[in-house]
């Protein structure tokens, strides 16, 4: 869908654009994902409205919550508002990656590709000359046209694309309705909520970190990846944040899909899958495209998924209890598994791994990822009761953690055996863990990580060598994280300031990417990012309960934080009446998002 991003001269497109010059501004149809751009020309203005139909399947029962129909069209609606305006269409489609352009054939009102492959309906007439669909339609105001990428057997006329329409607005406004968040810049929070929805996958429940791969973090540097896949961490900490926001059927989601990851042993568990559960997911490198910007290499594949990165199995412990707390039950099948897992974790919490951030050098005893293995052993206490051996074992490796995580200055550092200001910005994070340090430790770990990593509102990742040339962007997620820093230091104005700024540094539909550059501001990285959209949805609700409550209420746990946000909103009643009906009552009250 994204190639021309990654070769403006090999990559495939879909344009449709007024003749001559223009302007244009575009935003969300207001609770959906339904894109309108309008174009202001010389001779009128007109409007795009962009939406892949989406609804609830029709013969679905009361209570199948994941039953969801995508019929996998593309639908681009063109309305006349006002004048005359010559439209001109190009249509050239690529597949794998741009390495070859399909031919392309009329037939019967289609731009079709010869063999397989979606076809591109429309009753403007189309002319195709070096595999290149164009067209150009003069239309008045009130007018409207279709195109729709669907394949060559749909029958897409105007009366069904106008109720595809209807059932797909439906279906999102009813959804984000059910989101109970009342807080500061609440349309900021539902457009976060409504990106991290539609990054999700329904049949497996897991979530894509993004839907790009190799948009550089560095223009023209070799730091590209593909991060069209299911990370477990991502999941996990998309479940605390719908969690907190009122989606207890996501939740459930999770939970599932954890269960079938569980199914293998421990030890295979991977960093990340495809959205099916794919496991293999080989790194390529595509020599043919010139990059984004001139940024190579293209890379399809990530070879992180061979990484061992022992924090994410506090990020599943963690959403196991996330979902407990809101009133969800676990099977003993369930706790079975977290035994394994803290039998696993015992065995290998002293051995060093490759972090949070997926470094390409040598492993490391990351003080992120052994704060996330006490996680491990706390969390699963707090789930099956307390056992001598676990609590001897959570005891010692938090004797360890800051024993040798912190510098002689009373910092945290990035990892064991560091120097004074060596850090990361994943040191933010511990406070809202609930991790069994001072908060001397926690105010001195966070001026620490500001004074090497902090650059006006945004911060790197950290400095230290990773196996790789150049540096990257501004980490949007940190900055972020610092809100909740600063929030665990009951510094409410501050960080309230910070999470307004950063909430202005979205695009113009309210976006983020995954890094920001420090000189200009453009966006870096991947897009849209869900890693960032999940910290400013944690830092908001963060911000809501110090609001409501008082500083105390952001201490604890991501559990203790996602009861105390949805009890506060919607009542005990409430949780328990989502978790009932796996959050379907409300979703689907109405038969108007039946497809």
């Amino acid at each position: 869908m994204f190639c021309r991003l990654l070769d403006a001269g090999r990559g495939g497109y879909l344009a449709v654009r007024p003749a001559g010059e223009s302007t244009s501004r575009r935003a969300y149809l207001e609770g959906t994902n339904i894109l309108r751009t309008e174009f202001l020309a010389a001779g009128g203005r007109i409007a795009l409205t962009d939406f892949m139909p989406l609804g609830r399947a029709k013969d679905a029962g009361a209570n199948d919550y994941v039953s969801l129909s995508a019929p996998r069209w593309l639908v681009r609606r063109i309305d006349v508002l006002e004048g005359e305006v010559e439209v001109d269409i190009e249509y050239r489609p690529t597949v794998e990656f741009a390495r070859r352009r399909p031919r392309l054939v009329l037939s019967e009102g289609r731009v079709r590709l010869e063999g397989a492959g979606p076809a591109l309906h429309s009753a403007i007439r189309f002319e195709i000359a070096d595999d290149v669909a164009r067209a150009r339609a003069r239309l008045r105001a009130g007018e409207r046209r279709h195109l729709v990428l669907a394949p060559p057997d749909a029958v897409p006329d105007a009366a069904h694309l106008e109720k595809l329409e209807r059932i797909t607005t439906a279906f999102w406004r009813e959804w984000i309705g059910y989101c109970r968040y009342r807080g500061p810049l609440a349309d900021t929070v539902r457009r976060s909520a409504l990106a991290l929805k539609m990054m999700t996958y329904a049949p497996t429940g897991v979530a894509v970190a993004a839907f790009t791969t190799s948009l550089p973090e560095t223009l023209g540097g070799e730091r590209n990846w593909d991060y069209r896949f299911s990370w477990v961490r991502d999941t996990a900490l998309m479940l605390h944040a719908l969690a907190a926001l009122g989606y207890s059927g996501e939740a459930r989601r999770f939970l599932d899909c954890m269960r079938l990851m569980l199914e293998e042993p421990i030890e295979k568990l991977q960093v990340m899958y495809g959205v099916g559960m794919e496991r293999a997911l080989e790194e390529r490198t595509l020599e043919h495209l010139e990059g984004y910007r001139g940024s190579r290499p293209v890379r399809t594949g990530n070879e992180a998924y061979r990484q061992r990165q022992t924090d994410l199995y506090g990020y599943i412990v963690e959403a196991a209890l996330v979902y407990q707390r809101l009133g969800g039950r676990l099977a003993a099948a369930d706790r079975r598994a977290f035994e394994r897992m803290v039998q696993f974790i015992a065995g290998c919490w002293s051995e060093p791994d490759l972090g949070l951030w997926e470094m390409r050098g040598e492993p490391r005893h990351f003080v992120h990822s052994k704060a996330m293995c006490w996680v491990v052993v706390d969390r699963a206490i707090r789930l099956c009761g307390a056992r001598r051996d676990w609590i001897e074992l959570r005891d010692r490796m938090a004797r360890e953690l800051l024993a040798r995580g912190r510098a002689p200055e009373g910092h945290f550092v990035q990892a064991f055996g560091d120097p004074p200001g060596q850090v990361d910005a994943a040191l933010l994070h511990l406070p809202m863990l609930a991790v069994p340090a001072d908060a001397e430790t926690f105010r001195r770990t966070r001026e620490a990580v500001e004074r090497a990593l902090r650059s006006g509102d945004l911060l790197r990742r950290y400095r230290s060598p990773d196996g790789l040339s150049g540096e990257d962007g501004g980490f949007v997620a940190c900055s972020f994280w610092l809100v909740e820093a600063l929030l665990a230091e009951e510094r409410y104005e501050e960080a309230q300031a910070l999470f307004e700024r950063l909430a202005a540094r979205a695009n113009d539909v309210g976006l983020y990417a995954e890094e920001i550059d420090f000189g200009d501001g453009t966006f870096l990285g991947n897009f849209p990012q869900a890693f960032t959209h999940l910290a400013l949805v944690g830092a908001a609700v963060n911000l809501d309960l110090c609001r409501r409550h008082g500083p105390k209420a952001v201490h604890g746990t991501f559990a203790d934080r996602a009861h105390r946000a949805v009890r506060s909103t919607i009542g005990w009643r409430g949780v328990l009446a989502g978790f009932l009906h796996h959050g379907r009552a409300r979703l689907f009250s109405s038969r108007a998002s039946r497809l």
